[in-house]
């Protein structure tokens, strides 16, 4: 029996450095669940395809490689304008939740990062965190991820615009339940999870 261990939290918070690590630590398959719209983009693009036409984010979705989530292609802002544009898709949805419950069941365990994953992705999982940081790390943490990728980061990122930002801060709870089951990590200005 697969064990699961679900890792939410806030953008740029740690959560995706928190859950590789956890996978590395037990050996552990790893998914970070926000690359995959950003890889059914991808997909649309090298097919020469629509991202607004559903089916053509469909089939992309159908025929995703997980493996390529690392690939600097799909970190970039074009990347990025076309995960918005096939999320919506109710289709694209469904297909990539299947994708990340499926992934959840492999042996020996999985770890999976991202939006909703202990809530909606796998609210039975084994262990579930939810990370979150102080707009100021979350700002600091975000800034050197760009300048890592080569990517202009001046001005630099207002840390009132992670705190307002209802896509980068924390979800609202569905239930007091749902809030006790998650563990709350919380990292302050003193201390960056690298």
């Amino acid at each position: 029996m697969s064990i699961v261990i679900a890792v939410d939290g806030t953008a740029a918070s740690g959560k995706g450095t928190l859950a590789k690590k956890l996978a590395a630590h037990f050996g552990f398959h790893y998914l970070d669940s926000g690359a995959l719209y950003r890889l059914v983009g991808l997909g649309v693009a090298e097919a020469h395809g629509d991202p607004h036409n559903e089916a053509d984010a469909l089939a992309a979705a159908r025929h995703i490689d997980h493996t390529r989530a690392d690939d600097p292609a799909i970190r970039t802002a074009e990347m990025g304008r076309l995960a918005a544009i096939v999320a919506p898709h109710q289709s694209v949805r469904k297909e990539l939740l299947d994708y990340q419950r499926a992934f959840a069941r492999r042996e020996p365990g999985a770890v999976l990062d991202g939006r909703d994953i202990g809530t909606v992705v796998c609210p039975e999982a084994d262990v579930k965190f939810f990370v979150d940081a102080s707009p100021e790390v979350r700002a600091h943490r975000r800034m050197l991820e760009l300048h890592a990728a080569g990517r202009n980061c001046w001005p630099a990122i207002a840390p009132t615009k992670l705190a307002k930002n209802p896509r980068l801060s924390p979800p609202r709870m569905r239930s007091t339940s749902i809030r006790r089951r998650l563990r709350l990590m919380r990292w302050s200005s003193g201390r960056l999870l690298r």
